[in-house]
């Protein structure tokens, strides 16, 4: 039995959180986080409601507005939400949805066959989350409203006015509590949401508008052409293998699935995955069957057109390999792990999904030959690149597990084996590398140079990348295989530091690394383990005194703070000076004192401030080197975050792939904020 403790515990220490409490609580459990992701959450639970009634049929039109005063308006021409009192709170139903959890028009009844929202507390949590929350609706030719704070009603339910009898809707303004949650909502991120759902939402028609600092920008979206449409604005910009993208809708047992796909040249996949209009991220039961349909048709058919052999076979990763594609089902139960709805659970999706896609694919490589002919020579490119990968693979894995472990000889590695204490920089080159093995704390921070600037990945298949030998070193030395064979669990360090000098190839450099860690160690960045070394630009001297600047602007500031302290010591010397002529003798002493520090202050403002230009770390001492860049106290890193992976691979490929158009609009595009580019 455990030690008594003085403090007692008794029924006062269980607290009962009653209405929208839990919800202010642990935001967290109800919207993913306090951050901007969760910032934005509040936008779509109460847009996927507006949504819903467009998927069911009541809504033509939705219109989000992000107001000047940091509140958010999202209106529809649904049916509006009800008002009547509701039989079980007693209360209006409006208020009912606005400020009970699990209330909502989709537990059942006829309010909702298919919608977005599974746990009904969407709007609900907006509600608690909000500052002021103003919600209007009109039905039946009556305009109603009601108010909130932090969720609690400052009033009830009023008739505010009249409407036609023809119009119906509701309206939500909300203003996010942010002594709560932190950030500010990103033009960018709610365009490219909506503009998924109106992809999603065929005939709807979604409109947004920025007031905010008197911007007035505005989007609008309408497709007719659903996921076809989508996949048509995934694949822009590259080459399609087949003019012909596949499309199918159906019904099945109440369940409408809608698949489209088109194949690239590229080696990257992307499938997105939808329930309800809800993105899922982590895929689930709709992804399986879409996957199983996919590999089980194209093998019918490469085998009974002669593409493969008897025996031979292509697998999952073969006919995945360029693929761009979106499946997205429409169900009346969602099953949903988590109120983010990240993975569908719903066992029936994977079997019609799967059934639908295999009927549709078998039709469509059917009727269409020349694009069957181009996909299967696709993936056929794909299976022989898969063994001959698999061979590099092997060895590069037996030689590592044979030589170092059996380490690279150039890794200067630290003595530490601990890897969430460890630290691995990977350094630009030879100079860069000398200075940094003799500045490092060899306790914990190891050091490995590249020589030159290594494989572009997005180019190349794995077994070229295994052939080079700047890469092989790298994979040796993180200890944890690659592409089929990573495990996480074995990597050798937990910060994996990027760092290039400060130079248009420091910046390609940096750029390779970067595409060769998402492409194949994406898992490194998603569990925080990749940064990028932030080396100053500058060295700023006056005298004896000695700053570094990493920005530009950092580096005005600097200067003008150096001559503000130097004006100030050489005043002051002047007036010692002065004094010391009206001083009596017991008093020169001090005065002569502090004229020693002028001469070289003044000195200082005859030569001006010296400023040094780091172009390359190797011109830094490693002295300096640990100072600025490497030690804990002082350094400044970024961390390679992953926000948005398809905003990711549309930059990879414009960037690094082999399409030059795309690459030519973009430097275009952003040549205007080019900065300390070489010439």
């Amino acid at each position: 039995m455990a030690k008594k403790q003085s403090s007692q515990y008794s029924a006062e220490d269980i607290q009962v959180l009653e209405g929208l409490d839990p919800v202010r609580k642990r935001p967290g459990m109800y919207i993913g986080s306090t951050g901007e992701q969760g910032l934005h959450h509040l936008i779509w639970e109460v847009f996927d409601n507006s949504l819903d009634e467009a998927i069911a049929g009541h809504a033509t039109t939705i219109v989000l507005t992000l107001l000047d005063d940091g509140s958010v308006n999202i209106t529809d021409d649904g049916r509006g939400i009800p008002v009547e009192t509701h039989k079980q709170t007693k209360k209006s139903t409006l208020e009912t949805v606005l400020t009970v959890l699990h209330a909502g028009g989709k537990f059942g009844g006829s309010g909702y066959k298919i919608s977005g929202g599974l746990h009904g507390v969407g709007v609900s949590v907006v509600n608690a989350l909000s500052t002021h929350l103003r919600a209007e609706v009109c039905r039946d030719g009556v305009q109603w409203a009601q108010e909130f704070k932090k969720g609690v009603p400052t009033g009830k339910l009023q008739k505010v006015g009249d409407c036609p009898e023809e119009v119906t809707g509701t309206s939500i303004s909300f203003t996010p509590d942010m002594s709560i949650l932190e950030g500010e909502f990103r033009w960018k991120t709610i365009v490219d949401h909506l503009r998924r759902q109106a992809y999603l939402t065929k005939g709807i028609h979604i409109k947004i508008y920025d007031e905010r600092d008197n911007q007035q920008k505005s989007y609008q979206f309408y497709f007719e052409g659903g996921v076809a449409s989508f996949v048509g604005h995934l694949t822009s910009g590259m080459h399609a293998k087949h003019p012909t993208r596949f499309y199918v809708s159906e019904e099945k047992e109440g369940i409408l699935v809608d698949v489209a796909f088109q194949y690239t040249d590229d080696m990257q996949s992307t499938e997105l995955a939808f329930a309800n209009n809800v993105y899922n991220p982590e895929g689930g039961m709709h992804i399986t069957g879409f996957r199983s349909a996919l590999t089980r048709s194209l093998n019918d058919y490469a085998k009974k057109n002669g593409f493969l052999k008897d025996k031979e076979t292509f697998t999952g990763d073969d006919v995945r390999e360029g693929l761009n594609a979106i499946i997205s089902i429409k169900l009346p139960e969602p099953q949903f792990e988590g109120q983010t709805k990240a993975k569908l659970g719903n066992p029936e999706a994977r079997s019609i999904v799967e059934t639908v896609t295999k009927e549709g694919l078998d039709d469509y490589l059917d009727k269409n030959p020349q694009d069957a002919r181009n996909i299967c020579e696709k993936i056929l490119l794909a299976a022989k690149a898969r063994k001959a990968a698999k061979a590099a693979r092997e060895t590069v894995i037996r030689k590592g597990a044979m030589e170092g472990l059996t380490l690279p000889g150039k890794l200067a590695d630290c003595s530490s084996r601990k890897p969430e204490e460890s630290e691995l920089y990977i350094v630009e080159g030879d100079s860069a590398g000398g200075s940094a093995k003799q500045g490092r704390d060899r306790s914990f921070q190891a050091i490995l140079p590249l020589r030159g600037k290594i494989l572009n990945v997005e180019r190349a298949r794995l077994d070229k990348l295994l052939s080079s030998k700047e890469i092989k070193s790298l994979i040796i030395a993180l200890g944890a295989a690659i592409a089929d064979e990573l495990d996480i669990e074995k990597l050798r360090y937990h910060r994996i530091v990027i760092m290039t000098d400060a130079d248009v190839d420091g910046a390609h450099i940096r750029t390779l690394l970067l595409t060769l860690f998402y492409r194949y160690y994406k898992e490194v960045i998603e569990k925080g383990y990749l940064y990028i070394a932030q080396p100053p630009l500058y060295k700023v001297q006056k005298g004896r005194s000695v700053e570094y600047a990493y920005t530009e602007k950092e580096k005005d500031e600097v200067i003008e703070r150096l001559k503000k302290t130097s004006a100030k010591i050489t005043k002051k010397a002047q007036q010692a000076q002065e004094q010391s002529e009206e001083q009596p003798e017991e008093q020169e002493e001090q005065a002569e004192e502090e004229q020693q520090e002028a001469p070289s202050q003044k000195n200082d403002k005859v030569a001006g401030v010296r400023l040094q230009r780091y172009k390359g770390l190797g011109e830094m001492n490693p002295v300096q080197l640990w100072d600025t860049t490497m030690n804990p106290q002082n350094r400044l890193m970024f961390q390679v975050e992953l926000e948005d992976a398809k905003e990711a691979d549309t930059i990879f490929e414009i960037l690094m792939g082999s399409e030059v158009a795309p690459r030519k609009r973009f430097i275009q595009t952003h040549a205007d904020k080019v900065q300390n580019l070489d010439v």
